[in-house]
């Protein structure tokens, strides 16, 4: 892999905040692991400010799980529906406190929704 995981786990954090930009203030630390050929690597990524250290993060309220070689095609091309659908046909896994899922999952369900009028009007 010619790109390193840091940057890829930064780049998509930064792109997913773009789309979603209510959670660009989300003070929340999450342990993304990736998986591939027999051995997982695990990051820590502190938000908002898209630290992005190697290792396992003990401190960590969510933690992510996918494989790798899916990640790195999210990490380059994914948008939040595709980040959606990956998690919700089992691509990726998010676990944690049930309260900071619901918060993430209830912010971007709002902003798809807002999205989705915006294009209604505008086509209407």
């Amino acid at each position: 892999m010619s790109e390193d995981a840091r940057t890829l786990i930064e780049q998509a954090a930064r792109r997913f905040v773009e789309e979603v930009p209510a959670l660009a203030q989300l003070k929340m630390i999450f342990e993304v692991e990736l998986r591939g050929r027999g051995d997982a690597q695990q990051f820590r990524l502190q938000m908002p400010s898209f630290e992005v250290a190697k290792g396992p993060a003990g401190d960590a309220q969510i933690r992510i799980d996918m494989r790798r070689e899916v990640f790195n095609v999210m990490a380059k091309e994914a948008k939040v529906p595709d980040w959606i659908e990956a998690f919700t046909y089992g691509k990726a896994h998010a676990t944690g406190p049930a309260k900071f899922l619901k918060l993430i999952a209830t912010v971007v369900e709002r902003h798809q929704e807002r999205e989705a009028s915006r294009r209604a009007r505008r086509s209407g």
